[in-house]
């Protein structure tokens, strides 16, 4: 799948644009097809995405804001127990919508801690880094563009401080098993003893409630979906017709997993010219987009027992929904 008159890396022009033209070009090969829902935010999923956060439907924002709102100066007694400063390292930090909670009254109360934001979309880093210095200019800001495993790294040789790692809004859903334990045995390598890790968990409950979260009925979720077939059309110079694709939600109370799906309305063929590469899809042929885990409380404790960390806060919203859980590491 040669790119006519130029190598791959001169067509493709930032590394973000190379790993989706890798997803691409190994997912829609196999059987059943299949693209990453790290690529779901670019500029115009982003915006969706925001524009679902407001649904009625969809509960997680609501309820995992509901949580740092209420918990907050229980957090801080938890992160700072003897007031020693503390690294706030958000992994994936995007706007900081809900982080900004914890800052205004981490600052308020004159805690010791520095904000180190992870992202690897600059544009939303020098986005955040920009708000966040116009509402505390005094806060310490420590910014890294980087993936989450080097940032750590390097947070370590800036600072001996506690370190305490955020990864909120069920992030940790759209990993596999195996994927969720690999993750969190990397994070503990990372950190030493005492760092803490907070993760927002969407909890099993009524299968309804769930189900109806990615099939809003003003179709923001089949906008989200359908969206990255629209950026791989801008991105790799694709010739995907988005409306001869629907949008396909299923949810399994047995394993806990809400699985997103991409559907061929008809026979069709798609081009990829940046890959040189032509796809065919049979009537009613799919492409698996996105899978986000619902936890119970004994597969979470499993997961920080598994992993070298031990659970030591729980905090959940008034509907039981969503849980904000602390794990120490060991």
């Amino acid at each position: 799948m040669a790119v006519h008159g130029n190598t791959l890396g001169e067509v493709i022009e930032n590394d973000l644009d190379a790993a989706l033209a890798s997803e691409v070009k190994t997912g829609l090969v196999q059987t059943p097809k299949r693209l990453s829902s790290r690529f779901f935010y670019d500029a115009e999923g982003s915006r969706i995405f925001q524009e679902i956060m407001h649904c009625p439907e969809y509960y997680l924002t609501r309820s995992e804001y509901e949580i740092l709102e209420t918990y907050k100066a229980d957090l801080l007694n938890l992160f700072a127990p003897d007031q020693r400063a503390f690294d706030l390292v958000e992994l994936g930090a995007g706007d900081g919508l809900k982080t900004k909670i914890l800052l205004g009254f981490f600052a308020g109360q004159q805690a010791d801690f520095a904000y180190a934001p992870v992202d690897i979309s600059a544009d939303a880093l020098d986005g955040l880094v920009v708000d966040v210095r116009k509402q505390w200019p005094d806060l310490q800001l420590k910014p890294q563009h980087d993936d989450y495993f080097n940032s750590l790294r390097q947070l370590s040789t800036e600072s001996d401080a506690r370190r305490v790692v955020l990864f909120l809004g069920s992030n940790i859903g759209n990993f596999a098993p195996d994927e969720a334990v690999d993750f969190y045995s990397q994070l503990h390598d990372r950190l030493l003893p005492g760092d803490i890790v907070l993760t927002g968990f969407d909890l099993q409950k009524n299968p309804a409630v769930i189900h109806a979260a990615y099939n809003d009925r003003g179709g923001l979720t089949r906008d989200f979906n359908l969206n990255l077939l629209r950026r791989i059309n801008h991105d790799l110079d694709a010739t995907f017709d988005l409306d001869a694709f629907d949008h396909y939600e299923t949810y399994n109370p047995e394993t806990g997993e809400a699985r997103s799906y991409l559907v061929s309305q008809k026979p069709q063929t798609v081009d990829i010219k940046t890959l040189d590469m032509t796809v065919p899809f049979e009537d009613g042929e799919i492409i698996h987009t996105e899978i986000s885990r619902k936890f119970t409380r004994v597969q979470i404790a499993q997961l920080a027992q598994r992993t070298g960390f031990s659970v030591t806060g729980w905090f959940t919203d008034s509907k039981g929904y969503f849980a904000d859980v602390v794990f120490v590491r060991q």
